[in-house]
Order: structure tokens, then C-alpha cells, then sequence
């Protein structure tokens, strides 16, 4: 059984008096083409362009605009895998304090580059998260370091809180808000300020199939340590849920879905197309879940979701695209038999040709694959408009009888 949530909307709206000046009253706005899409009255929250590129610096502000002039002149320190560490990094220079954020070994480049440009000593230690953290609360204790919690806290919470605030200005009639969830902060902060203010609205979160350690903990009434697993979403990749923020979800959140790798990628890659804005996994874990319908949202509900990042490294991001654009049937790679004789090629060349579809890679083979003397086999990866057009193409290559199977 837990106590009651200590966080107050009082709370919340003292951290925007407090870090008003400092953060980016980002946009939302409302997306006619995901609309359509979703059957919702979609607004995207657009916290990818804040300075660090998410929203992580609204708690790590607050938190550093309430130490003492002590803890100030000592120094702050976070471990952090990425957004966090950059806000925390950004805000604390800004202010002439030292910060010291412990990153794992397997930080993005991009996230680490950010971090040490905006002025933090970066500390590369550990695995995972979790050997960071330990490296992290090792440090503080040696040196005397204030410690920012990446979600743990309650003065972090109450920052992250105030987007929820935003939004009851920004969005006439907010009926829904969806948000990605990791450690649980950015959900128990705007959730609480909704709610204080209007319980109606309905509040969703996300988590990643691969990680869904708050859905765990609501479960269990407890939080819960979850095996460690590869996700595209590392912003949301947390382990074990915040014994602080566990309650917030409880009392505050109305539902937890999931959504799979390939769905993120796919959010990502439309948000590209369709916005023309970059969204890291979990900055797209929430339209993802708006896009497969995984929530019990009504037919055009006034609903916001969060766009909480956009900090992604860029050769992740060209394996993204071409997974998003598998999943969508846009990128296609077919294996087909043909006999081995001169012009088989070009004739299978004109027959893709005359159904409009693409060519971008080819490999022969004649030894693999139990391939017959005489025959061979090409692998064709190859761009299509999408799924009706792969139809037309594999009715094309069996109305030529080639024998043919998808590669993944």
C-alpha cells in the first residue's frame, strides 16, 4: 500500500514561475494528416525542440534552481544515458556550476558529444544504466555532489510537470493526453497537473513491449526490477519504475499500452515524412500507440501527444528508416529462382521494370540456397509504393512463373 503522492499542483506551478524564463514554451499543434490517420483531433507536443533537444531539462532546471549556495558551489552530478544529462549539463554551465554526468559505455555518440558541448565533465563507466548510476552515487558521496534524479524526485517531477500546465492553455477542450514513460517522471508530472485541474481528461502511457517496467509495477503494487533489453527507445529504456512516481501512475494515470520496435519505427519514420520532425524512439512511442489504435480513446477526441524528443544518432536513424519502411512494405526483398541462361536477367529486370517497382540492390548466387545445376537465385531488395504494389509485383512473378520468397 503506498501513501498518497506528495506532489501538489502547487508544486508544479511554482517550478514554471521558476524556470519560465529559462525553457521553451514549446508548440503544439495539430496535425491534420495524423488526425485523418488516428480518427483523433491530434496536437503534437513538440518538446524535441527544446534547446537539449527534449524535455528533460524542465526538471533538472527546477531542480538546480532550488539548491543552496552550498550545494551550488560544490557541484551536481546525474548518470544519465543521454536527455537528461544534457539538460542537467546545459542548465547547471549556464549557471557556473560544476556538473559530472556518468554515462554508460553504450551512450549514443550523439548524446554524449551533446552532453560534454553544453559543458558537463562526462564520465563514461559501466554497461547500463544501472552500473552508471552506482558509479554516479560513488561520486557524490566522495566528493559531496548534489545528486539530480533522472525521474526519482519530487522537484524534478514537478518541472516535468508543467508541460501539462502548457497544454491546458494550448489545446482548446483537451480531452487526452498520451505520454511515453521510462522511470514514470514526465507522466506523474503532467498527469498530476491535468487532473488537479481538470480530473476528466483522460491520461495514457507508453512504454516500450521491450521494457514495460511502470505496467510491471502497477501490477505488482510494487516497483519491479526488470532484465535488461535493447530497445530503439533508450530514452524510455528503464528498468525499474520510481518508487515516487509508481504512486503518481496509480492515483493519477488512466492506462499503460505498449507498442513494438518495428510500430516505433514506423512513428518515426512518419513524423519525417508527414511533419517533417525528427522524433527519437521514445520521443515517437506515444504516436506510435495513437497510430496502431492500442488506446480505448472515443472517435475525435481533442487528444495531445507528446513528441518528447528528438536527440538520435544518426546511423540508428538510416536503420530506422529502412526497418520503418520494411514494416511499411516499402522496402522489399524478394529471392527468386532463375534459369541460368543469358537475358534471364534482363528479363526479370523488365518485368519488375513494367510494374513500377524500384531496383536498389541485387545479389547472384549459384551455390547456397540448394539453388539446381543450371539455375541460380538473385536476392532483389527493392522500393515500392507499398503493400498494394508488392501484390501487383508478386502476381507479376507468378504469372511469369519464377519461383520466388520474401528475405528478411
Amino acid at each position: 500500500m503506498h501513501t498518497e503522492p506528495q506532489l501538489t499542483l502547487d508544486d508544479i506551478e511554482a517550478a514554471r514561475r521558476r524556470i519560465r524564463d529559462a525553457v521553451y514554451y514549446t508548440p503544439c499543434e495539430r496535425s491534420q494528416a495524423i488526425s485523418g490517420i488516428t480518427g483523433q483531433q491530434v496536437y503534437l507536443k513538440l518538446e524535441n525542440r527544446q534547446m537539449s533537444g527534449s524535455f528533460k531539462e524542465r526538471g533538472a532546471l527546477n531542480k538546480i534552481l532550488t539548491l543552496t549556495p552550498e550545494q551550488s558551489a560544490r557541484g551536481v552530478i546525474a548518470a544519465s544515458a543521454g536527455n537528461h544529462a544534457q539538460g542537467v549539463s546545459y542548465h547547471a554551465t549556464r549557471r557556473g556550476i560544476r556538473a559530472t554526468i556518468v554515462m554508460p559505455q553504450t551512450t549514443p555518440l550523439v548524446k554524449v558529444t551533446a552532453t560534454r558541448r553544453f559543458g558537463a565533465e562526462v564520465v563514461l563507466h559501466g554497461a547500463n544504466y544501472d552500473e552508471a548510476f552506482a558509479e554516479a552515487m560513488r561520486r557524490r558521496d566522495a566528493e559531496e555532489l548534489t545528486f539530480i534524479h533522472p525521474f526519482d524526485d519530487l522537484t524534478v517531477i514537478a518541472g516535468q510537470g508543467t508541460i501539462g500546465l502548457e497544454l491546458l492553455e494550448q489545446v482548446p477542450g483537451l480531452e487526452a493526453v498520451v505520454v511515453p514513460i521510462g522511470g514514470g517522471g514526465l507522466v506523474g508530472g503532467i498527469a498530476c497537473a491535468l487532473k488537479s485541474v481538470k480530473p476528466s481528461i483522460r491520461v495514457i502511457g507508453v512504454q516500450t513491449c521491450k521494457l514495460p517496467s511502470m505496467r510491471a509495477a502497477v501490477a505488482a503494487s510494487t516497483p519491479v526490477t526488470l532484465e535488461a533489453a535493447t530497445t530503439i527507445a533508450d530514452g524510455i529504456a528503464v528498468r525499474r519504475a520510481g518508487s515516487l512516481t509508481l504512486p503518481l501512475v496509480e492515483r493519477y494515470v488512466d492506462e499503460i499500452v505498449t507498442v513494438e520496435e518495428d510500430e516505433i519505427a514506423s512513428a518515426i519514420l512518419l513524423l519525417l515524412e508527414r511533419e517533417k520532425m525528427l522524433a527519437e524512439g521514445a520521443g515517437a512511442a506515444a504516436l506510435a500507440a495513437l497510430l496502431q489504435r492500442r488506446t480505448t480513446l472515443p472517435p475525435g477526441a481533442q487528444t495531445a501527444v507528446l513528441v518528447c524528443g528528438g536527440n538520435i544518432d544518426v546511423t540508428l536513424l538510416s536503420r530506422i528508416i529502412e526497418r520503418g519502411l520494411v514494416q511499411d512494405g516499402r522496402l522489399i526483398r524478394l529471392r527468386i529462382h532463375l534459369l541460368d541462361r543469358p537475358g534471364a536477367l534482363v528479363e526479370l529486370s523488365q518485368l519488375i521494370a513494367s510494374h513500377g517497382v524500384n531496383i536498389v540492390d541485387t545479389l547472384y548466387n549459384r551455390a547456397y540456397y540448394g539453388v539446381n545445376l543450371g539455375d541460380t537465385t538473385i536476392d532483389v531488395t527493392m522500393e515500392t509504393r507499398g503493400p498494394d504494389q508488392v501484390i501487383e509485383l508478386l502476381e507479376g512473378l507468378d504469372a511469369g512463373s519464377y519461383r520466388h520468397e520474401r528475405v528478411s
